[in-house]
């Protein structure tokens, strides 16, 4: 079985992070049985956060990709398009890259005549391949953000997610809160295919450091965990925070800390490299916070939790609900509660052997329900029947 992957967040030169997910999947895909060359929805402009930056290295590091590389064994072309700006256009932007992806589709047909097509995100991915004429059967796989934003946040959104879906055979969501979301949107054959985390030989270490691995933007409600931390500043003033990523919200993060008398019990390590990123995390050990809000899944979490940490999510959100129905583990608070975290944190903080407890089933939940090679073979699977 051949399978043409399409994405937008895929990792590239300048942010090996980006949607390294949708990577790791189709790795997965691969080990269990499939052919896979992925085509990078690819817009050469500089990002906002560049913009505001002035750097110049982040201003031309779009220009500099290379169009085709191989990451871990599979080749990965980027596909160039021109789009007006985010905001404004995000919806249209199936529309806008559509051109360029027919032509880079029927010129990997030539040569890798694949069965299938496997877009990541309704929009703008999906909305591409349907309007490219890719010429084969359609799977979709919905993360979130293609069901719960673009609909709601961008004109013509809806439309063009209701035309995605409306064109693919199988839908694939990464749980089951979206797997609802995307019916209500018009998606037909929907199932759950749950991404994974990689299980380290050992756990990570027993402590009580905080540790956050995320990208700093306002949905991620940060800011949360810094008034947390002042609510507990007396009783537990050995309280430290890690956070592993950057983003648009570092500054303001930066500056509440020193407000708040916080700063020397936060580090704002920056983006790192996924290994690298694990790595620091499993190292420093303790509990994974993260209040995030429209968290459709959160790799993170399972990520955090494969490593012996016990996590931190939301109630009612998709993702953290999802986790913890499949396993202990993880713990969720009311979102946008920094007093709920406050208290979460104390007992956390204050009963070991508990905590101890959590990490082990944390383990136990991901190796049960979370793994790669587990979400390969449900890939592998959703594709044939996507064929039958």
């Amino acid at each position: 079985m051949r399978v043409a992957v399409v994405a937008e967040y895929y990792p590239r030169a300048a942010d090996p992070t980006l949607g390294v997910w949708a990577h790791r999947q189709a790795l997965a895909a691969r080990a269990a049985g499939a052919e896979v060359e992925v085509l990078v929805l690819h817009r050469p402009v500089p990002s906002r956060e560049a913009l505001r930056s002035r750097d110049p290295r982040a201003l031309v590091a779009p220009l500099r990709q290379r169009p085709r590389v191989r990451i871990d064994g599979i080749p990965v072309t980027y596909v160039p398009f021109l789009a007006p700006p985010r905001p404004r256009a995000y919806a249209r932007w199936g529309a806008y890259a559509a051109p360029t992806l027919a032509l880079a589709l029927r010129a990997l047909r030539r040569r890798f005549r694949y069965d299938l097509v496997h877009a990541h995100y309704a929009a703008p991915a999906g909305d591409a391949v349907r309007r490219a004429r890719a010429g084969a059967p359609l799977v979709i796989s919905v993360h979130g953000g293609d069901v719960l934003g673009v609909p709601r946040d961008f004109a013509g959104g809806r439309e063009a997610v209701a035309g995605a879906f409306a064109a693919a055979r199988l839908t694939l969501a990464n749980s089951r809160g979206i797997a609802e979301r995307s019916r209500a949107l018009g998606a037909g054959d929907v199932r759950v295919v749950h991404l994974g985390a990689d299980l380290p030989a050992t756990p990570a270490p027993d402590s009580t450091t905080l540790v956050t691995v995320a990208n700093l933007i306002a949905r991620k409600r940060h800011a949360d965990v810094l008034r947390a931390l002042w609510l507990l500043r007396d009783e537990r003033p050995d309280l430290r925070w890690l956070v592993i990523g950057d983003g648009p919200e570092r500054a303001a993060l930066e500056r509440l800390a020193r407000e708040l008398g916080l700063a020397e019990r936060v580090e704002l390590r920056g983006r790192l490299a996924p290994a690298q990123a694990l790595a620091a995390a499993r190292e420093r050990g303790g509990i994974f916070v993260l209040p995030s809000i429209d968290e459709a899944f959160g790799v993170a979490y399972v990520e955090a939790m494969a490593a012996g940490m016990p996590a931190i999510g939301c109630l009612g959100e998709p993702g953290p609900q999802e986790i913890a129905a499949s396993g202990g583990g993880i713990r969720l608070i009311p979102p946008g509660d920094p007093e709920a975290l406050a208290l979460e944190l104390r007992e956390l903080t204050a009963e070991p052997r508990w905590r101890r407890e959590l990490a082990v089933d944390a383990r136990a939940t991901v190796k049960r329900h979370f793994s790669w090679p587990g979400c390969g073979r449900a890939t592998v699977a959703a594709y044939e029947a996507a064929l039958r």
